[in-house]
């Protein structure tokens, strides 16, 4: 099978990340003043209860599935064995989970109404393949379905939620997005799989190191998800659950700008694993640590310069207490940044699974404690601050995991020209802020400048990234000549 570009992989998948992120982003200035603080936090806390039933029926199926096919896509016998296998594995466990979910939530309740229409969405569980396509290093097939589909979500969110009695609606389109999404992927699954006896498949091989990233996926949802359940369960004002959800979004939508080269290098790294290129393994480590710091720095300072002013017009009246939340959760940019290289680029590809696990366990636990500890009395914000100090945690212990590979003296040799950079930045745009009064003019001023800033400031320190970037410019313009 031939190799796959990262580059061209990096910004498929980038725009895989942004897309399935920026559909709510866009819809969210809308959706804020049409259905209100509180219903958005009813859809929060609801679908944050139904993430658990597809968590538990997904068995860790969908992460094992995309390293398996990268170790045997050269093969496509064994390739398309596995995928018949890992697929019927996947799908009878969420089915199970589905009929627990119905029984538990769906026959009473006061959002009973809710999570009825939520099964779809663990039905699209049920048929999504993406994993397999991931495995193949096809990116730019799942950025064509979301692309079509989620415009299409976007246009009936406009056309059909038209006031605060339309939630039922945006729950119908947000299920059926995902679901007809998940389906058009099949369409392509005939070219790379061929059909196999039901007796020669073997399924019970699947599930013990399926369930052993089961695990620490569970810990990873406890403190991605479960703030939400605990705040809609802790706090009475569901309007807190709706702050939370709202400044997640914009924190996670940046950081699918770091992340995405997780998803891209993980089969990369899990396939030259398989062939015993271990120096390759450094070499495209230190590369992902460089681009990560360069990135998640001046994001993190970029979007604390600009809150004042971006939530409101953004958001519209009522969103105050989003500001905060946003400038609390910010530095999970670097953290999450830099456990996605160690977690998800490094040990699970090399089948490191038990210290993957300690560390997200780890992190569940002390988001858990934190947020009974801060909940109650901070609302949104505790549980913002123990968000922050739980992916710190799984960051360190990765990295200490990690430290014959990469030490972490040299995290910090890399990291240091970029937090100058950011910080002078981050003044600047500061500044701006202070003397341009119309929000939309003052934002897109601080960003401009920012990046100008920051670019010249990294020029001025000789980095070694931006440097690269420069003399392959000029390379490739002296080769047009």
């Amino acid at each position: 099978m031939a190799k796959k570009s990262i580059t061209k992989n990096y910004i498929y998948n980038l725009i895989y990340q942004v897309l399935i992120m920026i559909v709510p982003l866009i819809t969210t200035p809308y959706l804020s003043r049409v259905l209100g603080a509180e219903n958005i936090g009813i859809y929060s806390y609801t679908l944050s209860i139904t993430t658990y039933f597809v968590l538990l029926g997904s068995l860790g199926i969908a992460t094992y599935g995309s390293r398996e096919i990268a170790y045997v896509r050269d093969d496509k016998y064994k390739m398309s064995k596995s995928f018949w296998e890992i697929l019927i594995v996947r799908f009878i466990c969420l089915c199970i989970s589905m009929i627990i979910f119905y029984f538990s939530f769906c026959q009473h309740g006061e959002y009973n109404i809710y999570y009825k229409i939520l099964l779809l969405e663990l039905l699209a569980n049920c048929i999504d393949i993406s994993w397999f396509f991931q495995g193949l290093e096809e990116f730019k097939k799942t950025v064509s379905r979301n692309s079509i589909i989620k415009i299409l979500g976007t246009i009936l969110i406009f056309v059909l939620v038209k006031s605060s009695k339309d939630l039922k609606m945006y729950f119908i389109i947000y299920v059926l997005s995902n679901f007809i999404g998940n389906m058009t992927l099949w369409f392509y699954l005939p070219k790379y799989i061929n059909k196999i006896k039901l007796s020669d498949l073997k399924f019970s091989k699947h599930i013990k190191p399926a369930i052993s990233l089961f695990i620490p996926q569970i810990a990873i949802n406890i403190y991605a998800v479960l703030d939400k359940t605990m705040i809609g369960t802790i706090v009475t004002d569901k309007s807190q659950v709706g702050f939370y959800e709202q400044a997640q979004k914009i924190i996670r939508l940046l950081l699918a700008l770091a992340t995405s080269l997780g998803t891209v290098l993980a089969p990369r790294i899990a396939n030259i694993y398989a062939k015993g290129e271990y120096n390759k393994i450094k070499e495209y480590l230190r590369n992902s640590f460089s681009f990560i710091l360069f990135l998640a720095f001046p994001i993190m300072f970029g979007i604390i310069s600009i809150a004042s002013k971006f939530v409101p017009m953004f958001y519209g009246p009522g969103y105050q207490d989003v500001i905060i939340l946003i400038k609390v959760i910010s530095p999970i940019i670097v953290f999450v940044g830099l456990s996605n290289i160690t977690g998800i680029q490094y040990l699970l590809p090399t089948k490191q699974h038990k210290k993957y696990t300690i560390s997200v366990i780890c992190g569940a636990l002390i988001n858990f404690i934190l947020n009974l500890m801060l909940i109650r009395k901070y609302e949104s914000i505790g549980a913002s601050i123990a968000t922050v100090f739980a992916e710190f945690s799984v960051t360190f212990i990765q990295l200490c995991f990690i430290k014959k590979e990469i030490k972490m003296s040299e995290i910090v040799k890399l990291s240091y020209k970029y937090l100058i950079a950011s910080t002078i930045m981050f003044f600047i745009s500061i500044i701006i802020g202070k003397f341009i009064k119309d929000e939309l003019i003052s934002i897109c001023t601080q960003c401009l400048v920012s990046i100008v800033v920051y670019i010249i400031a990294l020029i001025a320190m000789r980095d070694e990234m931006i440097l690269k970037v420069i003399n392959l410019k000029n390379k490739r313009s002296e080769s047009k000549q």
